[in-house]
């Protein structure tokens, strides 16, 4: 039987006195295999054009490198454990860039698989929960405060479990990015950056994020953007409650943005508009909701991990959403390499030569840009108003919320396009380059909540016809007219799930649908073998950016 490493934090948080250590052996290891699978990841530079912003806002910026920093070495600890344990002895460059890649020795992008010698498979709970609690211990345990966002679940000396809140979890960490926070904050020229930057300081002292949310939401002229803190909850695969730490540093690209501003106020349109009984959209979006464009400068702690995030729907907190809406910043820097280093070469190989002409760039945005756009739209509380979508769904929220964000994110543009917004658009563009990216994002896998959500509309709309496989050529060619029914039948049946909070329907659709099927893994192999990549990496950091000397 192969050794299961428990992470340092563990051992640490469970009060372990003895600390088994593990030594990665690289000759133990087929460095054939590692540098194959770290091929499969293209380098991409963030940069961007540093002129746009101020003298101060260019002093500000290594700050935030560092604080960024500080999320990195948190999200270390809340994946994996020992990060310096891990590479202590590394040699090899293709295997030290996969586990940085993966935060560890388990392979995001092939259902958590090890690609290390002497690791068992990731834990479910990551390092949010001691590793020998079951499910049933901890929903037997009677504490109100157990699924709250910003906590670890340890040990207590008697063996119980207990609550520890991050800020004491990480209290020198926390320490660290909210004094950097606070010097930024004294840079900050526009002043709704500077009263984010203080509140949010606050916030990684005391996890309480509404007020530095709110104050995000209220920023409205700044050129900078710096997201930062614990925010999503995909590495949670145990109950999808805890959330991870990361850190975006963006700079806002004004000409692109300024194209997107009519759409915030549409958003109560759509709402009304979705293709459900009236029940399931009874909830209004705030109406203060923005869109804008940004580069991508810095990506720290779970947002670089596995695949890459090219946009950004936020806040989560439904009381915020309600209250302001929330924000959908696109990463276009990060976006236009997906589309030109995979997606391009993707379509060559698998859609209908007549149907190429139609995956384009400005397609794949909007259908990116909705995709964040529809997270706002549906219900945040159940039909009953007994609790939280989120709390009902449990485990299988962040599989359901992706899926919805997926269908109606195309939903959007064709409901946009039959109001007039987009009178020159051919939507064939829109539905094959949609295709086209079903593609690029299966080859994530099904092990997340992102691939599992993209293997539901995969198989629904291959199982409806929306699009159909030419067995003579092995590529594929979308219906219009059955795609436009499919999308309109899948989005009324997952914002039906989520309304109803039905947990039994959201796990039968997931287990029925969730999965790759022989023939689509032949097709993902082929895409394989022509050698695209699967996915990017980024070499980034303030050296390519002409900044000071830092090492996060």
């Amino acid at each position: 039987m192969k050794k299961l490493i428990i992470p340092v934090i563990l051992v640490l948080l469970l009060g372990c006195k003895e600390n088994e250590t593990f030594k990665i052996n690289e000759s133990e290891i087929d460095m054939n295999v590692i540098r194959q699978k770290s091929d499969e990841f293209a380098p991409f530079q963030l940069t961007t054009d540093l002129t746009v912003l101020t003298a101060k806002e260019r002093e500000m910026l290594p700050l935030l490198f560092e604080a960024a920093g500080v999320m990195e070495s948190i999200f270390w600890k809340e994946a994996y454990g020992d990060k310096e344990e891990l590479f202590q002895g590394l040699t090899q460059p293709d295997l030290i860039k996969l586990l940085s890649i993966n935060y560890g020795p388990w392979e995001r992008l092939g259902d958590n698989r090890p690609f290390v010698p002497g690791f068992a498979g990731k834990p479910a709970g990551a390092g949010f929960y001691p590793e020998d609690m079951t499910k049933e211990e901890f929903e037997s345990w009677d504490n109100e405060l157990k699924a709250g966002l910003y906590s670890l679940i340890v040990r207590d000396k008697e063996g119980g479990l207990k609550v520890l809140p991050y800020h004491e979890a990480f209290r020198e960490e926390v320490e660290k990015a909210a004094a950097l926070l606070r010097q930024a904050a004294i840079l900050a020229e526009d002043p709704g950056l500077r009263r984010y930057l203080d509140a949010r300081a606050e916030a990684l002292l005391t996890d309480d994020y509404f007020d530095s949310d709110l104050a995000w939401m209220d920023m409205k002229t700044n050129t900078i953007d710096f997201i930062i803190g614990p925010i999503e909850t995909y590495e949670d695969r145990l109950f999808g409650y805890k959330a991870a730490h990361e850190a975006f540093i963006l700079v806002k690209d004004k000409e692109w943005s300024g194209r997107l501003e009519k759409f915030s106020a549409l958003l109560p349109v759509l709402q009304r508009s979705l293709p459900v009984d009236e029940a399931y959209k009874k909830e209004t979006p705030g109406s203060e909701s923005d869109m804008n464009v940004y580069d991508a400068i810095y990506y720290a702690g779970d947002c670089n991990a596995g695949s890459k995030t090219i946009a950004i729907n936020l806040p989560n907190d439904e009381k915020v959403q309600a209250a302001r809406g929330s924000r959908k910043l696109q990463l276009k820097n990060s976006m236009q390499a997906k589309f030109d280093k995979i997606l391009v070469p993707i379509a060559e190989e698998m859609v209908a030569e007549d149907q190429r002409k139609h995956v384009n760039f400005d397609a794949f945005f909007e259908n990116t840009m909705f995709h964040e756009v529809a997270h706002g739209l549906g219900m945040g509380l159940t039909i009953d108003g007994k609790t939280t979508v989120r709390e009902a769904l449990k485990d299988t929220y962040t599989s359901m919320e992706e899926s919805k964000a997926d269908i109606l994110g195309l939903w959007c543009v064709y409901e946009l396009h039959e109001m007039g917004e987009f009178p020159e658009k051919d939507l064939m563009d829109n539905f094959v380059t949609f295709m086209a990216g079903i593609f690029r994002s299966v080859r994530f896998g099904a092990a997340s909540a992102h691939g599992k959500a993209n293997m539901i509309r995969f198989n629904y709309f291959q199982e409806t016809g929306a699009f159909e496989k030419d067995r003579t050529t092995g590529t594929y060619r979308v219906n219009f007219e059955k795609m436009k029914e499919s999308m309109l039948s899948l989005s009324a049946m997952i914002l039906k799930i989520q309304g109803d909070g039905d947990y039994e329907k959201a796990g039968a659709l997931i287990s029925e649908k969730g999965i790759i099927l022989e023939e689509l893994q032949q097709d993902l192999d082929k895409i394989a073998t022509a050698g695209i990549p699967r996915d990017i990496f980024f070499e980034q950091g303030p050296d390519l950016l002409g900044l000071r000397d830092f090492t996060p």
